[in-house]
């Protein structure tokens, strides 16, 4: 089975990943009812589903579709508590993108 392609992003990211679905590893902080931000190398607007249960100061994976605004509208979140180590995490982030033909098809 061809599993749908997840490229990792960070907010600077966002505008070459439109329509797509993509997967994002950031920190809560602020929910607002079926909405919240997260810092994954900026904020980034997120529009929770009804399973979405997101925690303010957790570090949350979101896999969703960028829409038009920038906006992720997510199709799962999953907590990974408090103990993350954001560095570490988005310089994986930066080495999918310098060598993206390992990790994802371009357009």
């Amino acid at each position: 089975m061809d599993h749908p392609q997840t490229p990792r992003i960070l907010a600077p990211h966002l505008s070459n990943f439109q329509h797509r679905i993509v997967r994002v590893l950031g920190k809560v902080v602020q929910l607002r009812g079926d909405s919240a931000v997260i810092d994954a190398g900026g904020n980034i607007d997120v529009i929770l589903n009804r399973d979405s249960h997101l925690a303010p100061g957790h570090a949350v994976e979101i896999i969703g579709k960028v829409d038009g605004n920038l906006n992720i509208k997510v199709q799962a979140a999953t907590d990974f508590g408090t103990n993350v180590d954001f560095n570490a995490a988005n310089a994986v982030v930066e080495a999918t993108h310098r060598y993206k033909e390992i990790f994802y098809d371009g357009e």
